[in-house]
């Protein structure tokens, strides 16, 4: 059963999110209370917007779903890695695949084609494809940079039930916003509380 998508909510970066694009493609899409999922990226304009902002995309890249779905396919790779460091466990072969991949695609220069009336010619590919591409490889890249640098140390998962955000960690916070920060010491308390003999 597929999970309710509401709108987008106002929750600030994650910590992290604005130093690595990796970050914040992974923490595009937000498990909130209720069941509910919260994804920035559900359709291509949403897409083309979040690559406008980060400036990875013109406003008018006329983003089409196929390339949505790139951006999208890509995100549940790097969150894969990112679970796998954050646990400590061995990465999935198909998501390291996935990585390289994306950063070995963009062409460095303009392809030779050959047009049976004028000759060849150089161009490059399709341009939303090339955009696509090329905004692929730099996230990708960063994503290997964040795994491989000195911030994977500080890679954590958000510490509050049930959000699925990612951040670096800073200090002994282990949330994501103060929101989750909030719920998880109401929880702790709670509990506290509630805990027969206390």
């Amino acid at each position: 059963m597929k999970e309710p998508v509401m709108e987008e909510p106002a929750l600030p970066p994650a910590t992290g999110e604005e130093e690595h694009l990796s970050l914040a493609l992974a923490n595009s899409a937000i498990a909130m209370a209720g069941g509910y999922t919260v994804d920035l990226l559900a359709a291509p304009a949403q897409v083309n917007r979040w690559l406008t902002e980060r400036g990875l995309a013109p406003v008018d890249a006329g983003m089409m779903e196929m390339c949505a779905t790139q951006v999208r396919s890509l995100r549940e790779q790097i969150r894969s890695l990112f679970a796998s460091r954050a646990a400590g466990l061995p990465a999935l072969p198909a998501a390291v695949s996935a990585i390289n991949d994306a950063m070995t695609r963009v062409p460095t220069a303009p392809l030779l084609r050959w047009d049976d009336r004028t000759g060849p010619y150089r161009t490059t590919p399709h341009p939303t494809t090339a955009i696509v591409d090329h905004a692929l490889a730099t996230v990708a890249a960063d994503a290997a940079d964040l795994l491989t640098g000195p911030d994977a140390e500080r890679l954590t998962a958000c510490g509050s039930t049930p959000c699925n955000r990612y951040l670096l960690r800073h200090g002994r916070r282990h949330w994501c916003s103060t929101r989750c920060g909030d719920r998880a010491r109401a929880a702790r308390a709670y509990a506290r509380r509630t805990q027969p003999g206390v």
